[in-house]
């Protein structure tokens, strides 16, 4: 299909489920339509895209690599092809791009010099986490990764259940998987009590997904293995608000 000229973001599945019940079809027409593609790894992206359309001619695609080891200075180039007219797509590793992801440099380059930017839609886990958790949906925070200090640890924790329970915003955040269970320890013996804490892992697959909405006595008390997995957690304080 011929496409507009613009920065699309590419959704990725972010479990093992069949692409057909996360993503939506349309989304691969528009890849088909791509010869430009910024990823965070060239290696998984095109798997990625085999396991999409199998006949997806993988060797078509100009690949442009965006991580944490991309010289910022080379980023701005990644975009002249849509400077010229041809379209290009911004693909994450896992979820929607630009969200919690490096590609939201591009796209802050895009916006500055008034270019297209088209969003697509594909799951996310921070909002399908949000909305199983029970907690406030109208005002949410994310706020990526804890500090890994004990001490720096608990003063953000500290900070986040003191504003969850002033302005009853659900706040949200991820940590390293081989490090989950520890940080499910941490935060039943160091919030308060009666705080709520939502653990949601493996987001979307059909055999693996675990979503559960305990006050932190109850974490305390329960069996869990989040070893290893992706997962995202979430705290609300009762009585702040909705």
């Amino acid at each position: 299909m011929e496409l507009k000229a613009a920065l699309y973001l590419i959704p990725v599945n972010i479990s093992d489920a069949p692409l057909d019940d996360a993503i939506p079809l349309g989304n691969l027409n528009v890849v088909k339509g791509i010869r430009h593609l910024i990823v965070e790894n060239i290696r998984t992206a095109r798997r990625f895209l085999k396991r999409w359309d199998k006949s997806f001619d993988i060797d078509s695609i100009n690949f442009y690599e965006l991580n944490g080891h991309t010289d910022m200075r080379d980023v701005s180039a990644y975009l002249d092809p849509l400077r010229k007219g041809d379209p290009v797509g911004v693909m994450s590793e896992a979820g929607c791009p630009a969200v919690a992801d490096p590609g939201s440099t591009v796209v802050e380059i895009a916006q500055r010099e008034g270019l297209k930017v088209i969003p697509m839609v594909g799951p996310s886990s921070i909002l399908m986490s949000l909305m199983a958790s029970g907690f406030n949906g109208q005002g949410f925070a994310f706020n990526g990764y804890l500090p890994i200090d004990d001490k720096e640890r608990l003063r953000t924790i500290r900070e986040l259940e003191n504003i969850a329970a002033k302005r009853g915003q659900t706040q949200i955040f991820i940590e390293t998987p081989y490090r989950n269970n520890k940080m499910v320890r941490f935060l039943a013996e160091n919030l308060r009590q009666d705080t709520l804490l939502c653990v949601a892992c493996d987001i979307s697959d059909p055999e693996k997904e675990s979503i559960h909405t305990r006050r932190a006595s109850a974490w305390k008390k329960c069996s869990y293995d989040y070893d290893k997995r992706p997962a995202i957690f979430l705290i609300h304080r009762e009585g702040g608000g909705r």
